[in-house]
């Protein structure tokens, strides 16, 4: 059971779309979230719905596997895997479903913006979706095309998963989501970047949980694309103005080391409202203060991400390796 689960689920049903199915996956009928599932299924008779009970995976990576069986159940040719966290609106399907008529498109996916469901740290979290997420994803696409996805929402079609060996082939990644585009767009097809934009409902954490997570994201995208993960040391603005602050202060250069450091503020207070609120439309990003706290947050992950090579994710513990593959190692304490 997630917050606002009840709201997410839900808004699958109310799509403005003429035929379609809807396809859960669980480890097991023991689910605290499966009889809320099976209500709002009989809410909606209209719409088809399944329910896959796939037991305990025997992947690393637990997603791909739900994927696979879901992938062998659904009847129709475009299939939409998406999170039980996201909340979409009723254009959602018809909007991004539209570019793969296209047969030289494969895949579609969508930038997403965060939704605290309450709490300081989890505000870090989403606030950093709506910016510093989303302002990556967008320069990736604007210098060399989507070639990765976002796990909130990725739509195929099965002839160009099947092309490269269906969900199995992402079973042992951590980042399925980054490596069913990457194989994807190898396999000649093009991977588009909707204009589309969900919402991922963050829920409450503690500042420990808040960092175990982000790191566990900042770790993958380290082993999955080492290159890029290395660059984005550069794109942080707070923690260099502090540097330079502090450089003015030691050399007698004070006016110097405050215009640095009050640039940097301004720097990431102009990348909150441009990408936040002008793309996403997050009116947390809006604020004075949040954006250039998660910019210094942000780059404490990244300096930690090349620390760690294991993992806690759903119960297991796991080492990361080169290319971004995942071997569990133990069951989490």
């Amino acid at each position: 059971m997630e917050p606002r689960l009840r709201e997410n689920l839900e808004s699958f049903y109310q799509q403005d779309y003429l035929e379609y199915e809807i396809l859960f996956a669980l480890d097991s009928a023991d689910d605290a979230a499966l009889p809320l599932a099976k209500e709002i299924a009989a809410k909606y008779p209209h719409i088809k719905t399944e329910i896959l009970i796939t037991g305990e995976p025997p992947w690393p990576n637990p997603p791909a596997w739900c994927f696979e069986h879901m992938s062998r159940a659904a009847k129709h040719d475009i299939l939409v895997t998406s999170d039980s966290d996201v909340l979409v609106n009723r254009n959602y399907l018809k909007e991004i479903v539209a570019p793969l008529l296209d047969p030289k498109v494969g895949m579609v996916t969508v930038v997403y913006r965060g939704q605290n469901a309450g709490g300081f740290w989890s505000g870090m979290d989403a606030v950093g979706m709506s910016v510093e997420l989303t302002a990556g994803v967008l320069t990736a696409n604007l210098l060399e095309g989507m070639k990765f996805g976002l796990g909130p929402t990725i739509a195929v079609r099965k002839d160009s998963l099947e092309k490269i060996g269906g969900y199995a082939a992402l079973g042992d990644y951590f980042a399925n989501d980054f490596m069913i585009g990457n194989l994807i767009d190898a396999a000649g097809y093009e991977v588009v970047l909707s204009n589309h934009v969900i919402d991922h409902v963050v829920a409450p954490m503690s500042f420990r949980q808040m960092w175990k997570r982000q790191l566990r994201w900042a770790s993958s995208t380290r082993f999955s694309r080492p290159k890029g993960h290395f660059g984005t040391g550069l794109i942080f603005a707070v923690p260099y103005g502090i540097f330079g602050l502090i450089a003015g202060l030691l050399t007698g250069h004070v006016t110097l080391g405050v215009s640095l450091f009050a640039w940097s503020i301004a720097n990431r207070l102009i990348e909150s409202w441009i990408v936040g609120w002008g793309v996403v439309r997050d009116p947390v990003a809006l604020s004075l203060w949040l954006y250039p706290v998660r910019d210094l947050l942000g780059f404490a992950l990244w300096v930690a991400s090349y620390t760690a090579r294991q993992s806690v994710w759903r119960g297991s513990r796991y080492k990361l390796v080169a290319g971004g593959r995942i071997v569990r190692t133990a069951v989490a304490n």
